[in-house]
């Protein structure tokens, strides 16, 4: 399986999903230099939205992750409230939330995000504030890290200097 973000984002967004990019990725865009191995994005999770995530990765082979049989996406969950969806594509994993810790929900990360261009397309991004709420909120090692840079890099913004 290889990796690669910015195919992930775009299928994603051509697909008219309405998403907020979170987690790691959301800390290399604001300019963090910590590496990450997934792409996380926050969602409303609806019936349609899960039909839409499965025609959309449909021939990307898209498994549960977090199942030990690998559980096909394409036949997994078959209908009902969906919290969270956890991702292997063939073109990298991809964990969908319907909120982040500390922060909230969807519209509440919608209403607060920021814009960056990202492969020559604009996306939603989890605001740096936010960011670091999230990442102190979670409190492992990685993100306690990420906290710190992702401080520093606020500091720098604030002295109207460009991270990015």
């Amino acid at each position: 399986m290889t990796q690669n973000f910015d195919r992930l984002l775009h299928r994603l967004a051509d697909s008219g999903l309405d998403f907020v990019i979170i987690g790691g990725f959301a800390a290399v865009t604001h300019g963090s230099m910590l590496m990450t191995r997934d792409l996380d994005i926050c969602v409303l999770l609806t019936d349609e939205t899960v039909e839409k995530l499965r025609s959309t990765l449909a021939d990307w082979h898209p498994k549960h992750r977090m199942t030990p049989q690998k559980l096909s996406f394409l036949e997994f969950p078959k209908a009902g409230p969906v919290q969270n969806l956890y991702l292997e594509t063939d073109f990298g994993v991809v964990d969908i939330l319907t909120s982040v810790l500390g922060v909230g929900d969807f519209p509440r990360l919608r209403n607060s995000a920021e814009a960056f261009e990202i492969g020559g397309r604009t996306y939603r991004v989890i605001s740096l504030e936010d960011l670091i709420i999230a990442k102190e909120a979670v409190g492992r090692e990685k993100d306690m890290l990420a906290v710190k840079e992702l401080r520093a890099i606020a500091a720098k913004r604030a002295q109207g200097e460009t991270c990015v």
